[in-house]
């Protein structure tokens, strides 16, 4: 039965916000996937023939898929900022067009993160830990001190939109500066709004009193924070994550904390995700963990989800992508 519209897309994701939805629905029609989580296989079948592909979730993107849905597959978008689940060369290779969703949720992840610089520097999972357990001892005065963000050295691991939002947030906070490590140097002018100066990776690490990973996963970041890096920290740094769980050596991040060697961290990513509940960075108290929560916010998410559809409209009309991955 043909439904008059000209293509067929596929969103692979049954709880895709209806903002996104609504932008295909008028110009092509719609094949959804209603498992959850993804049933690879109910995937695989209804790929088969579309034009395009809203991609909702983090399932793998690669060959096996692009197979499935045939050579008439002319334009695919994430709903995401990160695209370490897809195979990107895979796609370059066949010529079809990837968007992905990387700078509308920069202000609620920066917000996150600014969240979890004060819930590390200032013990707010130990504090917590004193109520549930009886040991609320406020005839201390040392109790539970924490570091200061004021005059403060911030690094980056990773300096591009959401990094550079973090940055702009922090210097309400009256910090000192801020270094960055990255490939590519930032524009003058950033730097000078952002008090921001390019270092190599191991100055960062000596010279910060809280570093904030804010880079993607690739085949040069993952492991990069292990344990000689940690040993390169100062004994008083928080460690910021809110790039990808692999960036970090769990193992070692684990030692550095539980031995004081760092002060505390804050991840919202994790390897693996999700994170089992007798994982032994839970059992931290200087460890605040939250479950992959950057970009959760209402309108965020209804955000990427109409730059998504716009990203697969625009492929399926030979016209550039919103936002482009490539």
């Amino acid at each position: 039965m043909s439904t008059g519209k000209p293509f067929k897309v596929i969103v692979t994701h049954p709880e895709v916000p209806q903002e996104g939805l609504d932008i295909l629905k008028e110009h092509c029609e719609i094949i959804q996937v209603n498992s959850l989580p993804t049933n690879r296989a109910e995937l695989l079948e209804k790929i088969k023939g579309v034009d395009g592909a809203f991609w909702g979730g983090h399932e793998k993107l690669n060959a096996e898929v692009l197979d499935a849905a045939g050579p008439q597959l002319k334009s695919v978008s994430t709903m995401s900022a990160g695209i370490d689940f897809v195979d990107v060369p895979e796609l370059k290779k066949r010529g079809i067009p990837l968007g992905h969703t990387p700078t509308v949720l920069n202000t609620a992840v920066a917000d996150l993160a600014v969240g979890l610089v004060i819930a590390a520097s200032r013990r707010f999972q130990e504090a917590r830990k004193k109520i549930d357990t009886d040991n609320w001892e406020n005839y201390h005065l040392n109790w539970l001190l924490g570091q200061d963000i004021r005059d403060s050295t911030v690094g980056f691991y990773g300096f591009g939109g959401i990094g550079q939002a973090i940055a702009k947030r922090l210097l309400g906070f009256d910090i000192d500066q801020v270094l960055y490590t990255t490939r590519r140097r930032v524009h003058k002018e950033i730097e000078e709004e952002l008090k921001a100066k390019k270092v190599d990776f191991d100055t960062l690490l000596a010279q910060s009193d809280f570093i904030v990973i804010a880079s993607p996963l690739t085949a040069d970041t993952q492991g990069v924070f292990n344990a000689t890096a940690f040993n390169k920290m100062k004994e008083t740094a928080i460690l910021v994550n809110i790039g990808r769980g692999k960036i970090v050596n769990q193992d070692d991040l684990y030692e550095a904390l539980k031995s004081n060697r760092i002060f505390a961290a804050g991840l919202d990513v994790t390897d693996p995700e999700p994170l089992a509940p007798t994982d032994k960075l839970l059992t931290l108290d200087n460890a605040v963990v939250l479950p992959h929560i950057g970009s959760a916010t209402k309108r965020t998410r209804a955000e990427m989800a109409t730059i998504a559809a716009h990203n697969v409209l625009r492929g399926l009309a030979g016209e550039p992508m919103f936002s482009p991955a490539y």
